[in-house]
């Protein structure tokens, strides 16, 4: 079964097969590491921020070998970014509207 990932395909046809592993692993890791901050971060301490981030790398270097079997990952991750990024957003919003007008 043949999946069509828009962006492996855009990096092969660009820039060839020599880094694809590695510019698929960066794009995952920059979307997810964003895609964790907006949606699921907590405060923490310094010490556990580099615990979650350090496995947030090595979870994607699985997670990256799924991309270079074409399936839409890195898609999903930028889908994820933007919805969490509207989300965050209108959250923000609202809380703002309500602070000016208690009613």
């Amino acid at each position: 079964m043949y999946m069509n990932s828009i962006i492996f395909d855009y990096i092969l046809n660009s820039y060839g097969d020599q880094h694809m592993y590695w510019t698929l692993y960066v794009l995952n890791l920059i979307f997810g590491a964003i895609s964790y901050k907006l949606g699921f971060a907590r405060k923490l301490s310094l010490g556990k921020n580099i615990i979650v981030y350090i496995l947030l790398a090595i979870g994607m270097m699985v997670v990256t070998v799924f991309s270079i079997f074409q399936l839409p990952i890195t898609e999903s991750l930028i889908i994820t970014t933007i919805v969490l990024a509207i989300y965050r957003f209108r959250l923000h919003y609202q809380r703002d509207k309500k602070q000016e007008n208690p009613n």
